[in-house]
């Protein structure tokens, strides 16, 4: 049986092969994926774990999810594009999806950054300031400083 270690070390063996230029390669990917399968060495289920953990991570650092309580004009988005662009590089993968729960305001993500001015978050960071906990989704109590 292979070690953890080993997995881990064969993994991010063959993740840095799937690499063309700085970016994954989807086809040695599906390459890599398809040799492991059909050779089906000891600890070939643990070792596509973790190579799909890796890709998991690569294509989540490589795209940007912005999310807007209501849709956001064409310059704006342009803007916003341009901006994510000079700061994490070209190859960003871009999608756009409006939550009216937002209520206002933007969130971004890239990979595990996460850039939030929607009202919602300022909302809740007041809430939390002034111990209002939600009992329901239509009443807020305020907390005693005792915690009673």
């Amino acid at each position: 049986m292979k070690t953890t270690p080993q997995i881990e070390r064969e993994s991010k063996q063959l993740y840095r092969l799937c690499r063309v230029n700085g970016f994954l390669n989807e086809d040695r990917a599906r390459q890599v994926v398809r040799r492991i399968l059909e050779e089906k060495q000891r600890g070939y289920l643990a070792l596509l774990s973790q190579f799909k953990r890796l890709v998991r991570l690569d294509l989540s650092a490589h795209t940007a999810e912005v999310e807007t309580a209501v849709p956001i004009p064409a310059d704006l988005r342009f803007s916003v594009v341009a901006r994510l662009t000079k700061a994490y590089g070209h190859g960003l993968s871009m999608q756009f999806a409006v939550k009216p729960a937002l209520i206002g305001g933007m969130r971004i993500r890239v990979g595990n950054d996460v850039y939030d001015g929607t009202l919602l978050s300022g909302l809740t960071t007041l809430e939390k300031g002034f111990g209002i906990t939600t009992t329901n989704a239509w009443r807020s109590e305020l907390r005693s400083p005792s915690g009673e």
